[in-house]
């Protein structure tokens, strides 16, 4: 069975989902939160906010936060593959949402550059845990994501979410807007 994941990607954490099935009617296998930070060392969520507001500054203090968030992805993508990849399941590709691509450097108020830095930090450092299993990613910007996915998957888009919104309800627990984020970025993975 061909599979995908889908992540929707946050500051210090991703919703991730898998799917599997044919690009007509996927299949809902799973979903669960993946951790791209150490929940022991706080400042690992946001390494580029030195306090509330403030644009951190100290590059070797941002260096040391890199490698605990580089190992955190990594240790959390190898857990996630373990427990996602079966004898009758193959993992082919996973898919990003992410809310924003701009470029840092062009952002000149300090607080929003650090969030901006951050979203680059954990987009990446995402995407080479998965490269590191074999798995190769396209990245969708949120505002976009629904208007690729009609496109891709001939579907309207008022069909789309109802689509997604369907898939969530075998799953226990509530079903959020990032999780048929993710999910849509998995199901673009299948076509």
């Amino acid at each position: 069975m061909n599979a995908t994941l889908g992540f929707r990607v946050k500051s210090g954490w991703a919703g991730a989902v898998l799917l599997a099935g044919p690009v007509e009617s996927p299949q809902l296998l799973d979903r669960r939160v993946v951790q791209l930070c150490d929940p022991a060392i706080p400042e690992s969520k946001q390494p580029y906010h030195a306090k509330m507001g403030t644009l951190q500054t100290d590059e070797a203090k941002v260096d040391a936060l890199r490698k605990v968030i580089v190992k955190a992805a990594q240790e959390s993508v190898s857990e996630l593959m373990k427990d996602f990849q079966s004898d009758d399941r193959q993992i082919r590709r996973a898919n990003l949402a992410v809310g924003s691509d701009i470029d840092p450097a062009r952002i000149a108020n300090p607080h929003i550059r650090a969030h901006a830095l951050e979203g680059r930090l954990f987009r990446t450092v995402l995407e080479d845990a998965l490269g590191s299993h074999g798995l190769s990613c396209s990245i969708f910007v949120e505002r976009e994501i629904y208007e690729r996915g009609v496109a891709a998957l001939n579907r309207s888009e008022k069909d789309l979410k109802q689509s997604l919104t369907r898939l969530g309800i075998s799953l226990d627990g509530p079903w959020r807007a990032d999780d048929k984020l993710a999910c849509l970025a998995a199901w673009l993975a299948l076509g």
